[in-house]
């Protein structure tokens, strides 16, 4: 049984459309216009057990949103959902137990109190047993490594150690599911790795699904092997994060180290000149043409160090928003806009 089933969901609201100056605000008490923003606009995609995937989109593409609808927190305009077998607005009891949602920008735990006493809150909140509750905090305390954190008040913890009890908060019932949005939003790099790094071991040792919205580039390509992209409430993309690179990154870069103190002059006959060095060039080549300019710069030159990379994720990415933008352009200068009373 797949752990998500998602199929055409809309989340659609009605925002009124405010006048320009006294006049406008006047007339808008007594004749409202309102105009329908699509925030969801028919996703679809499937999840099985066990899968890390990352749910990516610029602000506003309906990521949050998405996640609210499967963790039941909002009810969608249209559409179908089974999230753990159950449909998640209806909100059983038992699906709540079966799943977390951590919200980077968002605290579970009591500020001023020990995150200790929140662990304890959320042990009768989900009416778990003392000692498999006492089993699961040592695990996930050493996992994490706070345990001697957990008697300091969570306002005098830094960012990093906040977002790691909240995790921890998160998995103390054992969810079979775990929705994270933005979950390293503002950490620095260590803490980032060192994050990413529990949660892949956790994924590992429990075999939990994880739905991932991050713009750190870093999380996807450390945690997930799959990718959905979503850009103005539409699914853009879902396949394997190694051919999205494929798919949309359309050049690849050379790295290039001249045998001269010097690099050559005339390369950028080859490509797009994207920082050069002393002898150490790094040039940017279509992607059909890379074996043709290689060959070509060996024969002409004498090269002591070559390499081939692919572009950045976050250039990949990039392009598959701009994309999905001129889409929507096309879309919207078709069909023209309309606004409802």
């Amino acid at each position: 049984m797949a752990i998500i089933e998602a199929q055409d969901l809309v989340k659609t609201y009605r925002v009124l459309q405010k006048k320009p100056g006294l006049g406008g605000a006047l007339r808008g008490l007594f004749f409202r216009q309102y105009r329908e923003v699509h925030a969801v606009d028919g996703v679809s995609f499937r999840i099985e057990p066990g899968e890390m995937v990352a749910f990516l989109g610029p602000n506003g593409a309906g990521k949050t949103t998405t996640l609210k609808m499967l963790s039941g927190l909002i009810y969608p305009t249209r559409g179908t959902a089974r999230v753990l077998g159950y449909v998640p607005w209806e909100r059983h009891d038992s699906f709540r137990r079966s799943f977390s949602l951590v919200m980077g920008q968002k605290n579970q735990l009591w500020w001023d109190l020990p995150a200790g006493d929140s662990f304890q809150l959320h042990r009768e909140i989900y009416a778990l047993h003392k000692k498999d509750f006492e089993q699961t905090l040592g695990e996930l305390l050493e996992l994490f490594g706070v345990g001697e954190l957990t008697r300091q008040p969570v306002r005098e913890l830094s960012l990093g150690e906040r977002m790691k009890m909240e995790l921890i908060a998160a998995l103390l019932h054992k969810p079979k599911l775990l929705l994270l949005d933005e979950p390293t939003i503002g950490l620095d790099v260590v803490a980032q790795v060192t994050i990413q790094k529990c949660l892949r071991e956790y994924n590992a040792s429990r075999g939990v699904t994880m739905l991932l919205t991050s713009h750190y580039m870093r999380d996807v390509e450390a945690l997930c092997s799959r990718v959905l992209v979503i850009t103005h409430g539409k699914v853009l993309y879902d396949g394997p994060l190694a051919r999205l690179t494929e798919q949309f990154g359309s050049t690849k870069l050379l790295k290039l180290q001249f045998a001269d103190s010097t690099a050559p002059t005339d390369l950028a006959q080859y490509g797009e000149i994207v920082e050069s060095s002393g002898p150490v060039v790094d040039l940017r080549v279509d992607r059909q043409k890379v074996s043709g300019a290689l060959s070509s710069i060996l024969d002409r030159y004498t090269v002591v160090d070559v390499s081939v990379h692919d572009p950045p994720l976050e250039s990949v990415i990039a392009r598959v928003f701009e994309e999905g933008a001129r889409s929507q352009e096309s879309a919207v200068g078709s069909q023209g806009s309309g606004v409802g009373n």
